[in-house]
């Protein structure tokens, strides 16, 4: 285990950020004897790591020191305590008479929030309810999601944000995040410093091309990043105020959003072609250029936009794609996790056939990292041999031998060509065994699937033929319809279920209820998209959250894909030989802090291996004990008021 050495300190430390107009400072006890600083270098201001000063979320629990005062403390949602200012705090902050003069702690305040919610009736009331609680006191509207999160995570992620995020404009209340748009170019630089944090560890962004299994919902987009964030600071730790959504509004090709007269986005067709990438580029100088040490999640890109951008800059920002490589491993961990419910060893691998219906950059991605997976087991000699276990259809069919196509036409779709040219990714999945653009009933029968893959957002793909085929074979076959939202999915977790006679091994991008089959027992569900892991079964919120919280603590320089392939064996191997026997793949919502801090740890030990890590380590401490202590925990600290600050 990795450690860090004992650091002594004299005096108190100070981390200076600011707060809407005001500025924020935390006030923390000296350091202790055995409990020292990732980073490095200790002075009475500021803490250093070697890519320069950030500061320490371990020292920001104590006390926080404000010029603000007054209503503005009231009105901002990282300050406000609601009715839990204590009468000195409304003293000194000169908010007393400007709040109800009965003090009630969180406690009172998360029964009164509770109380409202049960109120609403949809979803997406509730939905609307919540933001309207995280925009007034982000203290109580993490306590709350954290307390409750396997009921609200569908409330502020999928599937609920896929509805929020359709109506986005209808429902809009408050801005939150930065909007970069066409307009914009040429003033990113300067934009930049609109924004009033000064410390920033990760934004996830998105140009809403291609929203869930939604596709182009513009500048609507937002309110993805908005809830992946929320999800990162309720399991990964991560500080609220260091958080930054964020939206790339480029247009939208979507007509019935362009001619809604209170669409708030671009109202122009998008850029395309070079015209795109330069915005792109720009916007990462610009955010690079005041923050150049945050970790950037692009969210939502549309094939190939979203390999164009990651290739361009995984190896010169710290930055991943959260569809190919999150949602890649995510997957990877429940198919080795699903070897363990088979009886199968994870380093079988090798051996599964693996079908893949959808050949975008989602399914390409989670295909790359099967096949990393598969090479780093050392069970085949080369990369093509390894792309011989996976079968991939886009909307035409398998991607197969065009000449065994002509010879057989009865397996093909009645095209002369496909509807799009296959790029060199999808090439490597082409079989020349099989014919090209064979259906997918006629390759289950010919190759007798272990696991099925659906990555299409198209509702319905996996037919009741293909399934009941696929089991025909496989005692336990492994099916996972991955598309967002749940009415987009391949399939259902009933259909799964009533095809295989209860035997499936199920897992969806988006929660399903688990399923009562018809000899009384439980058919259980997973869920295993890009977040990783909470059931209901929620299980991919941890993934993401856990990879951000280890990038932040050991400052990495880049993402590397050791750390996503590692982050696979780390979750596969946490469910219980108990839960594997009911086809449970991930642990429990119970434990999604304690996994996230797991995966957490894992990556900074990744990072010092492979020399991208930059927070300096010293001999003492216990790494994991770095990592835990850096998680933020929504809970209120006493507040004091300096003009100078």
């Amino acid at each position: 285990m990795l450690s860090i050495s004992s650091l002594a300190s004299k005096g108190p430390l100070f981390c200076r950020t600011t707060v809407g107009s005001s500025t924020l400072k935390t006030l923390s006890a000296p350091i202790q004897h055995g409990r020292s600083l990732v980073g490095g270098i200790v002075s009475k201001n500021n803490l250093h790591s070697a890519a320069g000063n950030f500061s320490d979320p371990r020292h920001d629990k104590t006390v926080h020191v404000t010029n603000s005062r007054g209503v503005n403390i009231i009105h901002d949602p990282l300050l406000s305590k609601g009715t839990a200012f204590t009468i000195d705090e409304r003293e000194r902050l000169s908010i007393r008479g400007l709040v109800p003069p009965r003090c009630q702690g969180i406690d009172k305040q998360i029964l009164r929030i509770k109380r409202n919610l049960s109120y609403c009736e949809s979803p997406l009331a509730k939905f609307i309810f919540l933001s309207a609680l995280q925009d007034r006191n982000e203290t109580l509207f993490y306590k709350l999601l954290i307390d409750n999160i396997e009921e609200l995570s569908t409330v502020i992620y999928t599937p609920t944000v896929g509805l929020a995020s359709q109506k986005s404009h209808s429902i809009y209340r408050r801005s939150r995040g930065m909007y970069f748009s066409s307009q914009d170019r040429g003033n990113m630089s300067a934009m930049v410093y609109n924004w009033p944090h000064d410390d920033i560890d990760v934004i996830v962004v998105t140009d809403g091309s291609r929203v869930l299994g939604l596709g182009d919902l513009g500048a609507n987009g937002m309110q993805i990043p908005i809830g992946k964030l929320s999800l990162y600071v309720a399991g990964g730790g991560i500080r609220p105020r260091s958080v930054l959504p964020v939206v790339l509004d480029v247009g939208t090709n979507n007509k019935e959003l362009l001619n809604d007269p209170l669409y708030l986005g671009m109202d122009h067709p998008r850029l395309e072609g070079d015209a795109y990438y330069a915005f792109i580029d720009e916007w990462v100088k610009a955010i690079t250029s005041r923050w150049p040490n945050t970790l950037i999640q692009f969210e939502d890109f549309k094939h190939p936009h979203a390999y164009n951008i990651l290739n361009k800059y995984r190896n010169k920002i710290t930055c991943f794609n959260d569809d190919i490589q999150s949602t890649s491993a995510i997957t990877l961990a429940g198919i080795l996790a699903s070897l363990k419910a088979r009886g199968k060893s994870q380093k079988d691998l090798s051996k599964e056939r693996i079908i893949c219906v959808g050949a975008g950059s989602a399914g390409v991605g989670v295909c790359e990292g099967i096949i990393d997976c598969m090479i780093s087991q050392g069970r085949v000699k080369t990369r093509e041999e390894a792309y011989q276990s996976i079968y991939m259809l886009d909307q035409d069919g398998l991607l197969g031998n065009h000449a065994l196509a002509i010879k057989d036409p009865s397996h093909v779709v009645q095209t002369s060509k496909r509807a799009h040219d296959l790029d060199e990714r999808q090439l490597c999945y082409v079989k020349k065994d099989l014919p090209d653009r064979m259906n997918l009933e006629d390759l289950v029968e010919a190759i007798k699937p272990t696991v099925i893959l659906g990555l299409t957002g198209i509702k319905g793909v996996f037919t009741e033929k293909a399934i009941r085929t696929m089991a025909k074979y496989e005692e336990k076959p492994v099916v996972f319809p991955l598309s967002n939202p749940d009415s987009h999915a391949e399939c259902t977790a009933e259909e799964a279920f009533n095809w295989t006679e209860g035997r499936a091994i199920f897992a969806s991008g988006s929660p399903f209820k688990n399923v009562v089959l018809k000899n009384g027992k439980i058919g259980h569900t997973n869920q295993c998209n890009n977040s990783y892991s909470f059931p209901v079964n929620k299980d991919s919120l941890l993934f993401y959250q856990g990879l951000g919280l280890g990038i932040t603590v050991s400052r990495a320089s880049s993402v590397t894909s050791s750390m996503f392939l590692e982050t696979a064996k780390v979750i596969a191997n946490m469910a219980t030989d108990e839960q594997l026997k009911k086809g449970i793949l991930f642990p429990s919502v119970s434990e999604l802090r304690s996994v996230s801090l797991k995966v957490a740890t894992r990556i900074c030990e990744v990072a010092y291996e492979e020399g991208v890590a930059t927070a300096k380590l010293k001999e003492g401490e216990m790494l994991n004990e770095v990592v835990k202590n850096s998680m933020y925990y929504p809970e209120y600290v006493p507040l004091v008021h300096h003009t100078h600050y």
